[in-house]
């Protein structure tokens, strides 16, 4: 990197900064303030920053609702009636699936156990769930949720995967010799796109291939992919997947969710499911017939008509994708990262050891940091870089997360954390 190993001096990262092709889209957001200059943010991997836009978006139908009442379902550009299609081809395009494969409704765990209830279908032979070790807690309490749910005992049905590589990494080789070894009565494999804590990206297709040809179903868990890596969903052969959309997605807290599910499945009425009235097939719908006739794809999972104001600001955002383009960012997301990675080990070594994979296949804009010496060093260092206005977030028990996103993080950014990091290290 030549004089990006130089932390004491500004040029490279000013020059880097100034050449970068989208560096225009950081003005598309909102900058929290810290001691009367822009913070440092590292979080978008748990909450993005607030789009421009999305005020805008959200009091466009604030303003519709006050003005047309019950018609705004009918009238204008977008009616609400198909507002959640607006927003089909767009996360299409961020997740590489088919347009009529991806739906936006609800939250991140009521999609995954809305999908495992049509996907999820064990029987006395063949009941257990895979998942990786140290999951999500959300999906660890949904998959033992499930299985209980179904009259069977997590004790022996949950399979946790360890890791095998260092960090916490799980190698393919792993996963496929556990499929090997109890396939026969794996009924489904829920896995993580990108591992939230180690920030270890997957192979979805890989894993794709090795569990089905084992006969189990497969979903993914996209939370921490979404937005962040190129993904192929459809491409991959997944039965389904999940993703929140306030991360990389910079959606708003709590917002709302998306859904996949292959198109194999897609006129599939033998597929078991929780239904509701907004997965009934748009043309009958109205009849307020009693029988219930799935919506073709993945708009049969729906349940209920979407809420406009909360998915107004996934509108703002995928617009700043489409403007953005995917393979732009990860282009730059490689560079931020890697740069990241050099500035750690080149100047920082004594005091961070990195836990995320360095193949940058297997990693998306996060990298996760240990810091030597224990917990209570570690927390003393989050500390000091949140008063420096340097703001990553910690992971409990000893991990500090910190992910440049290319949509508005500079290499400047990474220059103030590497020498905020450095100031702590020297300190009597």
């Amino acid at each position: 990197m030549g004089m990006a190993s130089d932390l004491d001096h500004d040029a490279w990262a000013l020059d880097r900064d100034a050449a970068d092709p989208l560096a225009g889209f950081r003005a598309e957001f909102l900058i929290p303030q810290h001691a009367g200059r822009d913070l440092h943010y590292f979080v978008g991997n748990s909450l993005g920053l607030q789009p421009r836009s999305a005020a805008a978006a959200v009091a466009e139908e604030l303003e519709r609702w006050g003005r047309q009442a019950v018609e705004g379902h009918f009238q204008g550009e977008r009616p609400w009636m198909h507002y959640h299609a607006t927003l089909r081809e767009p996360m299409a395009r961020v997740v590489g699936a088919l347009p009529q494969e991806v739906v936006v409704m609800n939250t991140l765990s009521v999609n995954l156990h809305l999908l495992m209830a049509s996907f999820y279908r064990p029987r006395r032979e063949r009941a257990a769930i895979l998942i990786e070790a140290g999951a999500f807690p959300s999906d660890r309490h949904a998959v033992v949720s499930q299985i209980r749910f179904h009259g069977f005992d997590p004790a022996t049905e949950l399979i946790e995967l360890e890791a095998d590589g260092p960090n916490g990494h799980i190698s393919l080789a792993a996963i496929e010799r556990v499929l090997a070894e109890q396939g026969h009565r794996i009924a489904l494999v829920l896995w993580p796109g990108v591992q939230y804590r180690s920030g270890q990206a997957f192979d979805l297709a890989a894993i794709t291939r090795l569990a089905h040809a084992r006969g189990c179903a497969v979903g993914f868990d996209l939370a921490h992919a979404a937005g962040n890596l190129p993904l192929a969903l459809h491409d991959s052969g997944a039965d389904f997947a999940a993703w929140c959309t306030y991360k990389y997605l910079n959606s708003g807290p709590g917002a709302v969710a998306a859904a996949f599910v292959h198109e194999r499945h897609a006129r599939r009425p033998d597929l078991p499911r929780l239904a509701g009235w907004w997965g009934h097939r748009k043309a009958t719908r109205f009849l307020m017939g009693p029988e219930f006739e799935p919506e073709d794809g993945a708009d049969g999972w729906q349940l209920s008509n979407p809420p406009i104001l909360a998915m107004a600001p996934i509108r703002a955002s995928l617009a700043l994708f489409d403007a953005a383009t995917l393979p732009t960012l990860r282009e730059k997301s490689l560079t931020l990262t890697g740069c990241l990675e050099s500035l750690i080990n080149k100047h920082l070594g004594a005091v961070l050891d990195i836990l995320t994979p360095a193949d940058p296949q297997q990693r998306g804009a996060q990298l996760s940091l240990r810091v030597r010496g224990g917990r209570e060093h570690g927390r003393a260092l989050f500390e000091h870089l949140a008063a420096e206005g340097v703001l990553g977030d910690w992971r409990e028990p000893d991990v500090i997360r910190i992910s440049p996103a290319p949509l508005y993080n500079r290499f400047t950014d990474l220059l103030a954390f590497a020498r905020s990091v450095r100031a702590w290290s020297l300190r009597p």
